[in-house]
Order: structure tokens, then sequence, then C-alpha cells
């Protein structure tokens, strides 16, 4: 029997507790929430035979990015297989299962691809924009976050209980295409619908830091941390938005406080919080300051990673981390291991491997051996495709501060100068702190460049 969630979509869901706890799992999803799981498994408990639950369990886990929870995920595809068999399900859920399916098989632009097929019968399904959003926000494809995002929007009406979370990825869909007053309004109102969307207020958080206004970016955090507070290891992130605000105005200790106290409290090796706090740290000491002993305990964590290769966006910063902390052995491993999914691996993950992650890979190693002309020419060339390795303009620009200082320090100052001058035309035409002091070093060739310590 079809019954209808509390968002209007049809499940196939045992009715009672089972539906209750399902509508709690999908409005937690929606907010980043820490209690994510816990409903979800109440869900499970209550109705052990929900194939889409099972499903969207798969879809959790790769989306966590970790080679030893593809078995895992590979066995919630089978239950959900299994399950629809026993007690067939509706096309809606039918094509969540196929679209794991094609994950698994190492294409997750198919996952998108049967996702948006939900989107064009069920375009108020807020579960399918989520994590086909989720899916390309991985994939490095803005464009195609904010094409499927502005298909669906005209389905949320003021009505929709899943109106203020849509409108916070449109936000950032929005942000990612260079429209910074637009995701900013949009932001803005999604807080107005949905008090808790931690996606929503970020996004206009990457608004202030591309374009150069760092000081109104931590006005618009300041009084707003419940809408982040209850978040799952999202939080840490928002928490690194805030550090990038205090990097870009000087406030250096402020930074390193937050790394401490709150950025990297919790000592995980979820690659979503390595890349916060490697990328942090790598910025920290391009502009010349001493991190200390930070390094260590995050080069011990991804020492433990080099086998992974879920994800080259992942991989990457594990590598940052290794660099940071001197561990040429592991640091060699990773990127001969990043070389060869690329030339030989099969599915999208190993075209990333391949393209940008190789050159890159081997320019960040270059780079932290002091040997900047290789380091240059490798970061250069994945400079061309960075975006395919996922995440937004600010996660990836490390590796585009990187890159700039690379070749100042190997003398490249033209092509620098254009990359400082490429990288502000995308942010509105606005320069940071960073492009600031890299164009006083240009214009005063005798400037000593700053190097981290050996």
């Amino acid at each position: 029997m079809t019954h209808f969630d509390a968002f209007g979509q049809p499940t196939t869901i045992t009715a009672g507790a089972g539906l209750a706890h399902w509508t709690q799992t999908q409005q937690a999803f929606l907010a980043h929430s820490a209690a994510t799981p816990d409903h979800l498994a109440k869900t499970l408990d209550a109705d052990p035979n929900f194939a889409l639950a099972h499903a969207v369990k798969g879809f959790f886990l790769l989306l966590l990015g970790r080679r030893e929870l593809v078995q895992t995920a590979q066995e919630a595809a089978n239950i959900a297989r299994a399950s629809d068999r026993n007690r067939p399900v509706t096309p809606r859920e039918r094509a969540f299962i196929d679209g794991l399916d094609v994950w698994l098989g190492g294409y997750p632009s198919k996952a998108v691809a049967h996702l948006d097929q939900v989107l064009l019968t069920h375009p108020g399904d807020p579960l399918a924009m989520k994590i086909s959003h989720a899916i390309r926000f991985i994939l490095g494809d803005a464009q195609g976050m904010r094409r499927s995002i502005e298909q669906v929007m005209p389905a949320y009406g003021a009505d929709h209980p899943a109106r203020g979370y849509v409108m916070g990825c449109h936000a950032f869909a929005l942000e990612e295409t260079g429209e910074y007053g637009r995701a900013a309004a949009a932001g803005s109102a999604a807080l107005e619908f949905s008090p808790d969307d931690a996606w929503g207020l970020h996004a206009v958080a990457h608004v202030y830091d591309m374009v150069a206004e760092p000081a109104k970016g931590l006005n618009w955090l300041k009084g707003r941390e419940a809408a982040w507070a209850h978040c799952n290891n999202f939080r840490y992130h928002v928490w690194w938005h805030k550090a990038l605000m205090h990097l870009d105005l000087g406030q250096t200790d402020i930074v390193l406080d937050l790394y401490d106290t709150l950025i990297r409290a919790d000592k995980t090796d979820d690659y979503r919080d390595i890349s916060n706090a490697t990328s942090l740290l790598m910025r920290l000491e391009l502009e010349g300051i001493d991190v200390g002993t930070r390094w260590d305990e995050l080069a011990d964590v991804s020492a433990a990673r080099t086998d992974d290769g879920s994800l080259i966006f992942a991989d990457l910063h594990y590598l940052l981390a290794l660099i940071g902390g001197r561990r040429e052995d592991a640091t060699a491993k990773l990127v001969a291991r990043i070389a060869q999914d690329g030339a030989t691996g099969q599915g999208e993950v190993a075209l990333r491997m391949a393209n940008p992650g190789t050159a890159a890979a081997l320019g960040l190693e270059a780079f932290g051996e002091g040997d900047y002309a290789t380091a240059f020419r490798g970061l250069a060339r994945a400079r061309k495709h960075m975006q395919l390795a996922g995440g937004s303009h600010a996660q990836r620009d490390v590796f585009e501060r990187l890159t700039i200082d690379a070749g100042l320090r190997a003398g490249r100052m033209s092509e620098a100068a254009q990359m400082i001058d490429e990288r502000s035309a995308r942010r509105a035409g606005r320069d940071d702190t960073f492009a600031r002091t890299r164009r006083e070093m240009l214009g005063n060739r005798s400037t000593p460049l700053r190097v981290p310590a050996e």
C-alpha cells in the first residue's frame, strides 16, 4: 500500500511510526543534522523491508567518500532490491535504487540522471533534490546544481515544508556560478523559512569570501550559531568559513584558536574535516605563520588513508597533510597510487584521478620538496581542470594559492600575475588580502617570498 510522506511524496513504507521516522530522517538530512543516521535507523527498525530507506542508506554511505564503506553500501543496495521483489515499490522509489546501483558501478553522474528523472515527475521531492545536489557538488558540477534546482523551484511554494532548504541549495548554486547578489538574498530568505538551514547560511558565507568582504561575513555569522549547532561534521566547516574571514583580516591568533577549539577539536578522519584542517593550515603557512605541531596528527590520520581512492578531492587533501607533516614515504605512496588509479582505473573516479589528480599530486609533492618550478608546472596543468575535483570555489582556492605561490617562487612572474588577475575576476573583480600581498611581491621583485620552514 502506498502512503504519502510529509512532503507529499508516495512511499511504500508501512504506516504509523515508520512513516513518522522517515519524515524525520528526510528533515534531518535536509538540515545536515547529526541526528540523521539515528532517524534512519529507527525508520528501518520500524519497517525492515522499506526499500527506499535502504537505498538512501547506500547513498549516505557513498557520500562519505570512504572505500571501506562501499561494501556496506552495496549490501544496502542488495537489500533494497530484495525488498522491492518482496514488496514492489513505486517507480519513484525504484529510481533511487537504480541510481544507487549505477553509482556503485562507478558512475555517480548516471545516479544523478536517475534522480533527475524522479524530479521530472516529482519536482517537489526534496530528498531527490538534495541527494542530486550533493552528488553534483562532489562532481564539481556547479552549472548542473543550478539547472536542477531552478527546474524544480516552482514546485516549492510558501506552504511547502522544504521550501527553505531548496532555497538554500539555490543560494549555493547561485554563488558557485557567480551570481553573488542573488545568492546572498536567496540564502538569507532560506533561513526565514528554515532557521536550521545550515547549507543556506553557509552559502552566504561563501558569497562574502568570494567578494572579499570578511567583516560583513563575520557579521552575517554572528548570532546565527543556532543555524549550524545541530549539524553533523558540517558544523566544523561553517567554523572553517569563519576562520577564513579572520585570516583575510590578518587575525591569525583567532584563526589558530578556532582551529584548536572548534574546527579540529574532534580528531576525526572524515575527509571533509581533514580538508577543512589541511587547507586552513596551508593557507596560514603560505602567509608565513608558524602552525607549530598541528600538522602531525593530520599526517598520522592521512598516512592511514593513502590507499583509499574514493575521491580525488579527499586524496589531494590527505596529500596536503602528508606534505605539511613531512611524511615523504607516505607522500610518494599516495602520489603513485593516484597516478596508478588514473592510468588503469575504471569509472568516473579514475577519470578524475587522471585529470586533474595526477598533475596536481605531482605538483603538490614537488612544492613540499621545495622544487617550485616542477610544482608550478604540475599545479598549473591541473588548474585548468581543478573544478572536476569537486568541492567549492572556496575549498579549491587552496590549490589556486599554491599554484600562484609556486609560480612566484619559481620566477614565473607574468604567469603568476595573470593567475592573480583571473582569480580576482572570478571574485567580482575584487582583491582579497592574498591577492593584494602577491601583487605587492610582483611590484617589488626584491621582496623575499615567504617560504614555510623546512
